[in-house]
């Protein structure tokens, strides 16, 4: 399992645009991706501009194919202009469960 993380910060008057935008791309990659198991949307309080990402896939393999599907691409390219900076991190081990150590 491997853990994204993704910190979007949005440009000024533009969080009405991307939430729902951010929001479908959520749900269209946890249908339609067997490999994405967890992609929850956080939203600093009001207001911000910050919107950060929290997904889980089965594997770095599973979140390539994530980002080369069609429901990706057209997010990425619908959000651009919307979007002034994005950081992406890639946790490669993820323990849940208690697994630590394991």
């Amino acid at each position: 399992m491997i853990a994204v993380c993704v910190t979007f910060t949005i440009a000024a008057d533009k969080m009405a645009d991307f939430i729902p935008l951010m929001h479908r791309q959520a749900a269209q990659s946890l249908a339609k991706e067997d490999g994405c198991k967890q992609f929850d949307v956080c939203v600093q309080g009001e207001p911000s501009n910050t919107v950060f990402l929290y997904e889980l896939y089965t594997s770095r393999a599973a979140f390539d194919q994530h980002l080369q599907s069609d429901h990706f691409k057209a997010f990425d390219v619908e959000a651009a202009p919307l979007v002034t900076a994005k950081k992406v991190d890639i946790f490669g081990q993820v323990f849940t469960d208690g697994q630590a150590g394991k």
